[in-house]
């Protein structure tokens, strides 16, 4: 892949005229954007034809987990807005993640689209062993993310959301087509703020990451443009 295909970049924004003039300014550069949370909450679905009119393609990041109907609805109604790339929460369990799977290839296949990929978070980036310890789970963070890894796949989706240390060993274990999607991912130099498992952007795909996600790094750039390119070469290095 070019390596401009595998930059995210993350409108962590909460408006849709910032969204939306982030997108132009990067859209030469950047064929992926990342909405979530902040972004969604504040504009709904809109925002997501605003930047699909850009010819821009969208990772959706709302970590659905709740039962599994409720989510697999959910993930129904996402795939009719056309993402290219969603994101459920693999502790949701493998049941959730199963028929959210076939629900969302039922209905692509109803409605004639491709079908969005469809991604389980393992361990949040922002989170360390203290932390995971914190919630009650005592494995390492290595273990619990290849457990929730292979649990993904099992269930039929097509990849995960894990840090570049888990990388490697999640790209060992479940072969080379199981997509790896990348965030806490920082240009050397620069603060990790609150991400406490990060990487480079070359050390991030060279450890196999299929996509890695950049948000305050370009979005906050004096340059926009100019730190997305800089860190696309980095990437191909």
């Amino acid at each position: 892949m070019n390596p401009k295909d595998r930059l995210i970049v993350a409108l962590d924004v909460d408006s849709e005229e910032k969204a939306v003039e982030l997108v132009e300014k990067l859209k030469n550069d950047v064929r992926f954007f990342k909405v979530g949370f902040e972004l969604f909450s504040s504009c709904g679905p809109s925002i997501i034809k605003r930047i699909k009119e850009t010819d821009s393609d969208i990772f959706l990041d709302l970590k659905f987990h709740d039962i599994p109907n409720t989510v697999s609805k959910a993930a129904v109604s996402v795939a009719r807005l056309g993402v290219y790339m969603f994101n459920v929460h693999g502790l949701g369990g493998y049941e959730m993640m199963k028929k959210t799977a076939e629900d969302v290839e039922e209905e692509a296949q109803r409605l004639g689209i491709e079908k969005p990929k469809v991604i389980a978070v393992t361990v949040l980036t922002s989170m360390d062993e203290d932390s995971l310890k914190k919630v009650g789970i005592n494995e390492s963070i290595k273990d619990e993310v290849l457990k929730l890894a292979r649990m993904a796949k099992d269930a039929g989706l097509d990849g995960v959301v894990a840090s570049s240390v888990e990388a490697k060993m999640i790209r060992k274990e479940l072969g080379k087509e199981f997509l790896i999607i990348t965030p806490g991912v920082r240009p050397a130099g620069t603060a990790a703020q609150d991400q406490k498992r990060v990487a480079t952007p070359g050390s991030a795909i060279k450890d196999g990451a299929s996509f890695i996600v950049v948000g305050r790094p370009i979005t906050e750039a004096k340059d926009p443009a100019a730190a997305a390119r800089e860190i696309i070469k980095e990437m191909g290095g």
